[in-house]
């Protein structure tokens, strides 16, 4: 029989684990420890990571690039942002920017933008930086996402596995 104490700090962790694991169906991301943990883990190291907020003061100030698939950008992207996909990225989508140019790269959560933004970086840009929680994050927070120029409240969720870090907007899977 165990400890009575034992006992007790195994149901106290227990639960702890618990929680964090049913967080993501009750939380929202921005106040969500297992979505920080997941991003920290899953955003490649190498570009700088920006907040959605920091993003918002800097608007119009810097090129925005967005690292998704094509049908993903076409329901929806944050305004001005300007495709250049993963899969398929290809720097001449780029060629036309200078390689001081400011460049916020953005996907759904944070890891395409992140590999894309490491991508620009070893072409020789020098101020590139990552969009921390993606357009996920930028949607939660209330800010607008457009289809072409028109304000929308729809955004590509990628997939149902991802699509429980999108709290906000209607959700589009294809």
């Amino acid at each position: 029989m165990p400890h009575p104490m034992a006992m007790t700090r195994y149901l106290i962790i227990a639960g702890i684990i618990g929680a964090l694991f049913t967080m993501p169906l009750f939380c929202q991301p921005i106040k969500n420890k297992a979505y920080d943990l997941m991003l920290m883990r899953l955003i490649p190291k190498g570009a700088a990571t920006l907040s959605v907020a920091e993003l918002k003061e800097k608007a119009g100030d810097v090129i925005i690039l967005d690292a998704r698939e094509k049908r993903e950008y076409e329901v929806s992207h944050l305004r001005g942002a300007r495709w250049v996909g993963y899969d398929d990225f290809d720097l001449s989508r780029v060629k036309d920017l200078p390689k001081d140019t400011p460049i916020v790269v953005y996907c759904s959560v944070g890891y395409r933008s992140g590999v894309v933004a490491n991508k620009l970086l070893a072409a020789g840009f020098e101020n590139v930086e990552n969009l921390y929680g993606g357009i996920f994050e930028w949607k939660n927070r209330g800010y607008p996402v457009y289809r072409d120029t028109a304000e929308t409240d729809s955004v590509h969720a990628y997939n149902r596995k991802w699509g429980i870090w999108l709290q906000k907007g209607k959700k589009v899977y294809d």
